[in-house]
């Protein structure tokens, strides 16, 4: 692979980094009940795998239009890597050194919309307590917990890179 589509990959990384980490800083700074809400991580989820196929598709281009699949593999997961891992240090910053306060007052909000979901549907008041139970178990922003998401993360955006790479894949002619 060329140095200039590495670069490329590598920048759309950075880029994609920056808006992952303004979603985490508006939301610690502005609103942080947007860390309760379900549709925030389709919405992040969503801007990860189009960043991380519009960067295979730009290195497609940097290639004079033919790129292997190793390539476009290689141009998307250098891309969402790069990018989410910078979002993941911000929050275990902002979460682990800044103010870990927030992350408890989060974790309360999560409970408290998580109880209302449920209680909604019409759950058993015995599963609603073992759910609670389980949330307030949990230390949802502490380092450890942030670095297997991360990993899980990436298991999940490797599988989608795989087949989008297969899509944007495209073979020079062998005449």
């Amino acid at each position: 692979m060329e140095k200039s589509v590495k670069s490329s990959s590598i920048s759309r990384g950075v880029i994609l980094g920056v808006i992952l980490s303004l979603f985490t800083v508006i939301g610690y700074a502005v609103y942080q009940d947007l860390f309760t809400k379900w549709w925030l991580l389709l919405v992040l989820f969503i801007v990860v795998v189009a960043v991380g196929i519009s960067s295979s598709v730009k290195g497609r281009k940097l290639l004079g239009g033919y790129i292997s699949f190793k390539d476009a593999f290689t141009c998307y997961l250098i891309t969402v890597a790069i990018g989410t891992l910078i979002s993941a240090i911000v929050g275990i910053l902002i979460f682990n050194v800044i103010d870990p306060e927030a992350a408890i007052s989060i974790k309360e909000k999560s409970i408290e919309t998580t109880v209302g979901f449920m209680e909604r549907f019409d759950v058993p008041e015995e599963e609603i307590q073992k759910t609670v139970t389980q949330m307030e178990e949990q230390d949802t922003f502490g380092i450890g917990t942030q670095v297997k998401n991360w990993f899980w993360g990436m298991l999940v955006y490797i599988i989608i890179g795989l087949l989008a790479s297969l899509a944007v894949k495209k073979q020079e002619p062998l005449y």
